[in-house]
């Protein structure tokens, strides 16, 4: 069993958000593959949707935590699954990246993610499959970190929200290539 974590707020207000690409990205991988309705779980902290890919079974999940708390939502479900962290794989926005270029890494610091912070606090470690979605422009390159924290929370301008079916289309294929090969695989073939 693979668990797939979005990363994002919940809410309206926040969902074409560019914090909220993981949720995003998410939505489209449970459209694509056919799994069930999202159904909210108190006790996990997340919405949740299950189905198969071949033999895999996989979980979706969008903690319902806010960002900066994902990692309370992430460690329960695991426990509730009994996953083993080889099968986390963690699908977020990354500031420090291009608007819709895709970085998969593993076994890396958060980079000042909060979100991915608060999961490696949680489980202490760092060892999962990080599907890092680019949301960066020439305005985060600024290094004041509140403005960065208010740009996150911005909604994507039109041009982007256009893209963004491409973007989560090409998200989901390296989902499924690291489901049915291996992460490294997903690696080598959309780390470009």
């Amino acid at each position: 069993m693979i668990l797939i974590t979005g990363l994002g707020n919940p809410g309206k207000e926040f969902s074409i958000t560019r914090h909220n690409v993981g949720f995003i990205i998410l939505d489209e991988f449970q459209t694509k593959f056919e799994f069930s309705d999202w159904k909210t779980k108190k006790k996990l902290k997340a919405e949740i949707s299950e189905g198969r890919i071949g033999k895999e079974e996989i979980v979706l999940a969008k903690p319902k935590t806010y960002m900066n708390a994902s990692g309370k939502s992430v460690k329960v479900i695991i426990a509730h699954y009994k996953l083993s962290l080889c099968n986390l794989f963690i699908v977020h926005d990354d500031l420090d990246l291009p608007f819709g270029k895709m970085k998969i890494s593993e076994g890396k610091n958060s980079a000042g993610h909060k979100g991915v912070q608060s999961i490696i606090d949680e489980l202490k470690t760092k060892d999962f499959v990080r599907f890092r979605i680019g949301i960066g422009t020439e305005k985060s390159n600024l290094k004041s970190s509140s403005i960065n924290e208010m740009f996150v929370l911005k909604k994507f301008n039109k041009k982007e929200q256009d893209s963004l079916k491409k973007i989560s289309q090409n998200a989901c294929e390296a989902l499924e290539t690291a489901i049915k090969e291996n992460s490294e695989r997903a690696m080598a073939e959309f780390n470009k």
